[in-house]
């Protein structure tokens, strides 16, 4: 469990270098994305270690690039869809910022302190495991993915669920089965359900956040309309996405 482990943090370090160094090079529209992917799957492996040794200042260290890119990322993912919809000139000027953006992220303060901590982080590991830390560490692991699959549980059958912690909760279950596949006990339907529960939800999170834009952002006033409906029809989207994802992983 250990040298899985290991290589999996080693991993994710070369992961997060090869993004750092496209975002240099500024040549790559998906640097980014995969900079936050690579981050939140880091932040899903570290999730059921809280109490290691070295865990917690990994977990803020990567928390904070992720404040840092997530506005970067939804300017990003906006223009994208500005340019598909006709509006270049709005799409234009936020590509200018991002332009910028790239190279800052990759010498920021916040990805440089993670990669040195992660650098550390295995010497930490192996320092606790010969310590007898972590003993039992697989089956605290499951134990903690198993509260994950049952908060996502609780809030699915909640009359009043909001739509956005259950994205949250549906992301975080998702990865932390990607992070430790071979303690998966979930069922057959669940990850394909859990990956097409979080693109519902995405589509309707990417509109509520445009309109909010749009009321400080005059140039974006015309796609409103188009958000508004998109917004409408994403929501109906997601509650059958959902509806089947409870029938299939939680109703008996």
């Amino acid at each position: 469990m250990i040298d899985r482990l290991v290589a999996r943090v080693l991993g994710l370090e070369v992961r997060l270098l090869a993004c750092q160094a496209r975002l240099i090079a500024r040549t790559d529209p998906e640097a980014l994305h995969d900079l936050r992917t690579t981050v939140r799957r880091l932040r899903s492996l570290l999730r059921p270690l809280r109490g290691v040794p070295g865990v917690e200042q990994l977990e803020v260290a990567a928390s904070g690039v992720g404040e840092l890119t997530t506005p970067l990322r939804d300017r990003e993912v906006l223009a994208a869809w500005l340019f598909e919809h006709g509006q270049p000139q709005a799409a234009q000027w936020r590509m200018a910022q991002m332009a910028k953006a790239y190279p800052a992220v990759a010498t920021s303060a916040e990805l440089g302190h993670l990669l040195m901590i992660l650098e550390a982080f295995p010497r930490f590991l192996r320092a606790a495991q010969r310590q007898g830390l972590l003993k039992g560490l697989g089956k605290r692991i499951s134990k903690r993915l198993g509260k994950q699959w049952k908060k996502l549980d609780e809030s699915l059958h909640d009359p009043a669920h909001d739509r956005h912690r259950l994205r949250l909760l549906i992301k975080r279950v998702r990865y932390g089965i990607e992070a430790y596949p071979e303690l998966d006990r979930l069922p057959k339907a669940a990850v394909p359900r859990l990956k097409s529960a979080q693109g519902a939800l995405g589509d309707w999170h990417d509109c509520l956040q445009w309109l909010a834009r749009a009321e400080q952002e005059a140039d974006l006033q015309p796609c409103v309309a188009i958000w508004k409906t998109d917004m409408a029809e994403a929501e109906q989207r997601a509650d059958r996405v959902l509806d089947k994802l409870d029938r299939a992983c939680f109703k008996s």
